[in-house]
């Protein structure tokens, strides 16, 4: 069977790109192994720029409407500063049950073939070029399916990008492990940050009335997490004055999740007959919650490559997009914040915040952000 496209991967990347392509009116293909809408881990945060993505193409309505919580407010400490930022935009914190099947029901909408339980193993090669996938699905047993283009979009380990063997720069070896969880009776007012020397930890509001608690830390620290997760997870808490606490009033509502692979790396994602969207194009630790908003606007980016053709620009504007946060988050999962990020931080406050008065011991910085 002949496609347009061959979308390998239905999570946000994947699902986001089909979605894009079909709108242009091509024939696609989205393949996806697990099952549509099946929980995945997740950096969680749909940063104000991706929200602003899911706007432009209609769908924002939609995840707020599941009742996904905006988050318009962020309380950021670190050390004896605590600032109180208003967002200009809402940032949400959706369940990848959720925002996943969602943007695989827009896919199928605008035109999209969607198959789950699909396992592609191989790619077709047509003189020089790839020309499709070859794989096998749950029932049926095996399938192949040709097209000009082939994304991948299957993650940090993407099968597609090892079989075109694209190349890799800029890589740095994962420096920091992170766990979540979900917890019931824990109300927050804003979006909670915390960093301090080897930890940093987030608390932010998700859909049905739970909150999503979040640690990293020195990967070197994996070891005693796998010894004692409970432990270790709210030792780390602990470190961030009453949250550890906080946490332990709460209700679990669903076991811990952890990872310590999180490598960091650029791909060159294009060649003849295949392109590379998402965490398999650039990945980076979760400390900076990028990936969810980083595989909307890349999915953006390519599927104006497809229509143009030019895919020399896609990459030059992925990369150029991305760089600065990329080195921002490389200095964050080291967990050594220094002298200079140490005064950084209460003079960054002053300069987008308005007041400056101490709380309780604390110096807090209230205001709205002025950019």
């Amino acid at each position: 069977m002949t496609f347009d496209a061959i979308i390998v991967g239905a999570r946000v990347a994947g699902a986001a790109t089909a979605l894009l392509l079909a709108r242009q009116g091509l024939r696609v293909l989205l393949l996806e192994r697990s099952a549509i809408g099946s929980d995945t881990l997740s950096s969680h945060q749909l940063q104000p720029a991706g929200a602003a993505v899911l706007e432009r193409w209609g769908l924002l309505g939609e995840l707020v409407a599941a009742g996904t919580p905006a988050t318009t407010h962020l309380r950021l400490h670190h050390g004896r500063h605590v600032v109180d930022a208003e967002l200009p935009r809402a940032m949400f914190s959706p369940r990848r049950t959720l925002l996943d099947a969602m943007l695989v029901r827009a896919a199928a909408e605008a035109g999209a073939e969607v198959r789950e339980h699909v396992t592609v193993e191989e790619l077709v090669w047509s003189e020089g070029r790839v020309r499709g996938v070859a794989g096998r699905a749950r029932r049926g047993g095996g399938f192949s399916a040709d097209a000009p283009l082939v994304v991948g979009a299957d993650g940090k380990h993407s099968i597609v990008a090892r079989a075109v063997r694209a190349g890799v720069y800029r890589e740095r070896p994962s420096r920091a492990f992170a766990a979540y969880t979900y917890v019931g009776g824990l109300p927050v007012g804003a979006g909670e940050m915390y960093q301090r020397d080897g930890a940093a930890a987030a608390v932010f509001p998700t859909n049905d009335g739970l909150t999503m608690v979040y640690v990293s830390a020195p990967l070197d620290g994996f070891v005693a997490y796998r010894a004692d997760p409970d432990g270790t997870f709210l030792g780390l808490l602990d470190g961030f004055g009453e949250l550890g606490e906080r946490v332990r009033s709460a209700r679990r509502a669903e076991r811990l999740r952890a990872t310590p692979d999180q490598p960091n790396r650029f791909r060159v994602p294009y060649g003849p007959g295949w392109a590379l969207v998402g965490d398999a194009g650039v990945v980076m630790d979760s400390i900076t919650a990028q990936g969810m908003t980083n595989a909307l606007r890349n999915a953006e980016l390519l599927s104006l490559a497809v229509a143009s053709g030019d895919f020399a620009a896609h990459h030059r504007e992925r990369d150029r997009g991305l760089s600065r946060m990329y080195d921002l988050t490389l200095h964050l999962a080291r967990h050594r914040p220094g002298v200079a990020e140490r005064l950084f931080f209460p003079l960054l406050a002053r300069r987008f915040w308005r007041s400056d008065r101490r709380v309780g011991g604390r110096r807090r910085h209230r205001g709205a952000l002025a950019a």
